[in-house]
């Protein structure tokens, strides 16, 4: 609460006119709103721990470099889902996609929320903050939304008639503040920008310098698809740099905390999409300034709804009770697990769910007759590493950890040892010395079950309309699809639009 001075409080009878009144209260309103602190949220696409900061090889982030030795890195991070749209539905909401019936990929896209739940962005504006979403900087101006419930991207929400996220898009400016702004960099999600975005870099990443995890094959398909992705990293990093440059330029600098995130694990052999820690392990980095400790590294467990709540604590708001997150800055902050699912991604329709603890990992899948390689027609496009090691398996010449992936049947159940074994290659499920771990991590992983549970059941996808692309190239474009089976990626986006266009022409025809 605002408490005025008896000066401040002048009658509109007075010596003061009352239009002057009213803008010395408004000055004093917008001073006490400016001691909140800006808030940024770059939300990085579809990235594993695979910056500099973190350790990876070949990569040069130094703009990213320079937030972690400014601020707080996290090394144990963790997203609910692998995919991006049941993810940011629990970032949206700060509460745990399962609870909000969200954990279908591009599904309720019509259904409102449960009254009991709103977007952190509600009670951010209600708090006086201007909610910006995007940037004209940024590759496609970085204005993903991508959640599991009716929303529309710009406007007011009450829930009910009104679904809107945020006030504005792009710009953030000194009249706005203060002002929180959710900006997606989208360049490293797998997209036909990449091989440009490689060859117009003055230094790309060299293939034969990458280190490639056990379980990918070492091909020189697989090495360049590595290299380009960390391209995408560094041209991402120059996108963070010029961010930082125009708070600077425009004087917020010393006021507005940045945090960086990625919303779920890299596009490729058991990351996005599957709840291996190559999925569901993000980096997190968090810069105050005006935070005195600099440089520090958290090893705590973090959920990705936490993040919603810190930054609803940062804006000195009351977290709402129906959140699953916590401020992470809280002197009493703990979280022994984060608890992940994995449901319906576009035609695949899963059941998995996990619960990792930074140093164990358990998996449950209750449908281990859909294998990981489920052949799914968005991956197809995306993933060159699949094809050329599919190639290598009817070979006989793939590993045993590089199997695992393309075996016909899942593991019911996968435990690994995080600490000994990050790769998570040895499933310790059938080893007698592990099963009292075992036990424990399948009681806590039903304990979850049952508090994850949706008050509804509504349940309408959106149909993935790569399953038609996939169908229309096999048939009309053999030449490209035999390139992809080659590990090339042929450009799902221009594709894409070929087929609408066909179908067009096809419909003028009848």
């Amino acid at each position: 609460m605002i408490k005025l001075k008896a000066r401040h409080i002048i009658a509109i009878g007075g010596k003061r006119t009352f239009l002057a009144t009213i803008l010395v209260l408004m000055g004093i309103f917008s001073a006490y709103a400016q001691t909140k602190p800006n808030i940024i949220w770059l939300m990085a696409e579809d990235i594993s721990l695979d910056l500099e900061c973190y350790g990876m090889k070949a990569v040069k982030t130094p703009h990213l470099n320079k937030m972690a030795a400014n601020g707080v890195r996290f090394d144990n991070c963790f997203v609910t889902n692998p995919i991006c749209s049941p993810s940011r539905s629990a970032m949206m909401v700060g509460t745990h996609q399962l609870k909000i019936n969200a954990d279908n990929h591009r599904s309720n896209r019509d259904v409102p929320l449960n009254e009991k739940y709103k977007p952190f962005t509600y009670w951010l504006r209600q708090s006086g903050y201007t909610c910006i979403l995007g940037h004209h900087g940024v590759m496609g101006k970085g204005r993903k939304t991508d959640v599991n419930f009716k929303s529309k991207k710009i406007g007011t929400w009450d829930g009910r008639e009104n679904f809107g996220l945020f006030d504005k898009v792009d710009h953030f400016e000194k009249e706005d503040q203060p002002f929180f702004a959710q900006i997606q960099l989208n360049a490293t999600h797998r997209g036909d920008w990449w091989d440009d975005v490689r060859a117009a870099s003055k230094h790309p990443v060299n293939p034969d310098e990458v280190e490639l995890p056990d379980y990918i094959a070492d091909h020189p398909v697989t090495r360049l698809d590595w290299a380009t992705y960390l391209d995408q990293m560094e041209f991402m990093d120059n996108e963070v740099g010029m961010i930082f440059q125009e708070l600077e330029d425009k004087g917020m600098a010393h006021n507005t905390i940045v945090i960086f995130i990625g919303d779920n694990g890299r596009c490729n052999i058991r990351g996005k999409g599957y709840l291996h820690d190559s999925g569901l392990h993000i980096p997190l980095i968090i810069y105050n300034p005006k935070n005195v400790e600099v440089n520090k590294i958290r090893k705590d467990v973090v959920s990705a709804t936490d993040i919603t709540a810190t930054i609803l604590d940062f804006a000195g708001i009351e977290i709402p009770e129906y959140m699953t997150g916590k401020p992470v800055f809280d002197e009493n902050f703990s979280r022994e697990f984060v608890y992940a699912s994995r449901s319906l991604w576009d035609e695949v329709q899963e059941k998995s769910r996990a619960i990792t603890s930074g140093a164990w990992k358990y998996i449950k899948n209750d449908r281990p007759e859909i294998p990981f390689d489920a052949h799914q027609a968005y991956l197809e496009f995306y993933r060159p590493a699949v094809h050329i090691m599919r190639t290598l398996k009817n070979e006989n010449k793939l590993s045993e950890n590089q199997k695992f992936f393309f075996e016909s049947l899942k593991p019911k159940e996968e435990l690994y040892d995080l600490k000994a074994d990050p790769m998570e290659l040895n499933n310790l499920v059938h080893k007698v010395k592990y099963n009292s771990i075992l036990k424990r991590m399948q009681k806590d992983a039903q304990y979850f079950d049952e508090q994850t549970k949706p008050k509804d059941s509504i349940y309408f996808p959106t149909h993935a309309i790569s399953v038609d692309v996939l169908k229309w190239v096999k048939k009309e474009r053999p030449m490209l699809y035999q390139k992809m089976l080659l590990g090339e990626e042929i450009g799902f986006g221009r594709l894409h639009k070929e087929f609408e266009t066909y179908k067009v022409q096809k419909n003028n025809e009848r």
